[in-house]
């Protein structure tokens, strides 16, 4: 090896090893985190950006699921509006890329990515300052449903506090029987075939509403009264049927708004409006749980 090409390894491994320290020490500081590894599956990174307060104690913290129907997205694009008021509240916030659906046979996989990011953000709860036992999911469409999926379906590994889901799809056989968005010759296709009950019976395990258990964490729904891609009703519905099962939930209609939170930016008293119940309905949430340890705590 020439003395130019040993010289240029040397500041190589120098680099990757500044770098390799730089990432570990932001996991341990207040600040934000930008491009992390958070699960591998194949030769698929899947990241993940964050954001850490700066708190003598671990902090609340959020896991956010962006929308873009299942086949497209930005984990940083389509949920910005949310990153402001989940930090000046204190709370970490963790915005995840998972798998896109590239095909109807990929439809539900990134459900398991979901799982992956909230076992991973436990995992690293002291390296990231945060309480594992105040972790809550936000997802918005398409991500509502991974989100609600994820621990509708899941095991004591991925439970969380709490769930905040923004008109989120529910009942998806509902919307492939109804919904205009659905080409009329998509939905003919499909009626009096040997496939449509199997078909119908793989959406409706994918669909929250028929998912409901009266151990599922609470609940936040909130949906625009005037939304034509996912009807308001789905919202409404779920939290219904959630009720009568015991489980607790409550929904926040934005009155007159269409779908998706980068269209409510534009009016100040919906975006201000629904900002500030989510913050403090999690809030509400978050203190629940420190009272419940708080309580445990002090009888053992």
């Amino acid at each position: 090896m020439s003395a130019q090409r040993w010289a240029s390894f040397c500041i190589a491994s120098i680099l990757m090893l500044a770098f390799s320290g730089s990432a570990e020490a932001g996991l341990r500081r207040a600040g934000s985190i930008e491009d992390l590894e958070y699960a591998k599956v194949g030769d698929l990174s899947l990241r993940l950006d964050a954001y850490l307060p700066s708190s003598s104690q671990p902090s609340p913290a959020v896991i956010i699921v962006h929308g873009g129907g299942w086949v497209g997205g930005d984990r940083r694009r389509d949920v910005q509006p949310l990153f402001e008021p989940l930090a000046q509240a204190g709370i970490a916030w963790f915005s995840i890329s998972y798998r896109l659906a590239t095909d109807v046979t990929q439809f539900g996989i990134a459900i398991e990515d979901v799982r992956s990011a909230i076992r991973f953000v436990k995992s690293k709860a002291a390296e990231f300052n945060i309480d594992a036992g105040r972790i809550a999911l936000i997802g918005e469409s398409a991500g509502g449903q991974l989100a609600s999926m994820a621990v509708l379906r899941g095991g004591a590994d991925v439970a969380v506090r709490a769930v905040v889901a923004l008109y989120t799809p529910t009942d998806l056989v509902s919307l492939l029987n109804n919904s205009t968005y659905i080409p009329t010759r998509i939905r003919d296709s499909v009626r009096g075939t040997p496939w449509e009950s199997l078909i119908l019976a793989g959406i409706s395990q994918l669909s929250p509403i028929d998912n409901v258990r009266p151990s599922m964490p609470p609940f936040l729904f909130i949906h625009g009264t005037a939304d034509p891609l996912v009807p308001f009703a789905q919202s409404r519905d779920m939290c219904d049927r959630m009720q009568k099962a015991g489980a607790s939930c409550e929904l926040y209609a934005v009155g007159g708004a269409g779908h998706g939170i980068r269209w409510w930016e534009s009016s100040p008293r919906i975006a201000s409006g629904y900002k500030q119940k989510m913050v403090s309905w999690l809030e509400s949430q978050f203190k629940t749980t420190a009272g419940a340890s708080a309580r445990n705590a002090a009888r053992s």
